[in-house]
């Protein structure tokens, strides 16, 4: 008997290649819905469409990312609130109803980003890992790191985590960073830092990039595979890190994909000071996974998504 799966955002990134992926295997049932489906912050249409619907699985890409407009207007936070608190909290409500598992996404925002990563021992309290970590033993925050945001986006998503974890009964909570893959079809969706730094590299003789806020980047399409993987191998409930292998500044990034495009373009990197931006960013967020099998190298994803950009 198929398993029936919910995509909630299925015209987003990860959304369009979870629900592509799911699809595409004959032992489960998709239904992916956007904004024309349903409205997510009408929790009693919510809750009667997944009734249902009655899925074995629900994976919730609806988030609000709007960092900065969180950050310094009031209304947008209340917004982020409730997309990113409110939304995971009822979801996790209407799942153990169901008897439905719950996939809830989330970020390397929730961490103040404060590693040293240059100095010998210098994360403490179970926040990093050194050798023997999945990952190549990069410094950066294990799955039992304590959240500690520094922005308004940080502590909404920190408190989406905690709802689920609180009160769902089978959950899993996906931290990701630096999200890239197949535009999004949503119209008011994000572009992803690689499309926007792509179109840069065409149309100007020098671009400047931050080198700084070093984190890893994730590959939607490999997301969503080890989504997959993690539901099919039953494995413990709780918190993951999944992120792509490889953790880089959005300069040295810039400087890969310039390299791997055939790109010209100068790139020449400065400090955060010289884009200034209302909320404050990790400096140093790398996601450690120390659970699961490690994603590929972050390069070798690239390939992948500028050759299906061909």
């Amino acid at each position: 008997m198929a398993q029936r799966v919910v995509v909630l955002g299925g015209l987003g990134m990860l959304g369009q290649a979870l629900t592509d992926l799911f699809r595409h295997d004959p032992n489960y049932e998709v239904v992916a819905w956007d904004k024309e489906d349903i409205d997510v912050t009408d929790f009693v249409q919510l809750r009667e469409k997944l009734t249902a619907v009655k899925p074995h699985i629900i994976l919730n890409c609806v988030a609000y990312n709007a960092v900065d407009l969180a950050e310094e207007d009031d209304e947008q936070y209340q917004k982020a609130l409730l997309l990113n608190r409110d939304l995971p909290g009822e979801l996790a409500t209407i799942a153990n109803e169901i008897e439905a598992v719950l996939v809830q996404y989330s970020t390397d925002y929730v961490f103040p980003g404060d590693i040293d990563e240059k100095k010998e021992g210098g994360c403490g309290n179970s926040s990093c890992c050194g050798g023997g970590c999945h990952g190549g033993g990069e410094k950066g925050y294990g799955e039992g790191a304590f959240p500690n945001p520094i922005s308004r986006y940080g502590e909404s998503k920190m408190l989406g985590e905690q709802v689920v974890m609180m009160n769902a009964h089978k959950y899993y909570v996906i931290r990701l960073s630096k999200l890239f893959g197949k535009p999004a079809s949503s119209p008011e969706a994000k572009r992803s830092f690689f499309d926007v730094m792509l179109e840069a590299g065409k149309n100007k003789p020098e671009v400047q990039v931050v080198d700084s806020e070093k984190s890893c980047f994730t590959y939607a399409p490999d997301l969503a595979m080890t989504t997959k993987d993690l539901l099919e191998d039953a494995d413990q409930w709780g918190v993951y890190h999944l992120p792509n292998t490889g953790a880089v500044t959005w300069y040295e990034a810039v400087l890969e994909l310039y390299r791997q495009a055939g790109i010209a373009t100068k790139v020449a990197p400065v400090t955060p000071e010289a884009f200034p931006r209302p909320a404050k960013r990790p400096v140093f967020s790398a996601l450690i996974n120390t659970k699961r099998p490690p994603l590929r190298r972050y390069e070798v994803a690239l390939a992948e998504y500028l050759s299906d950009k061909k």
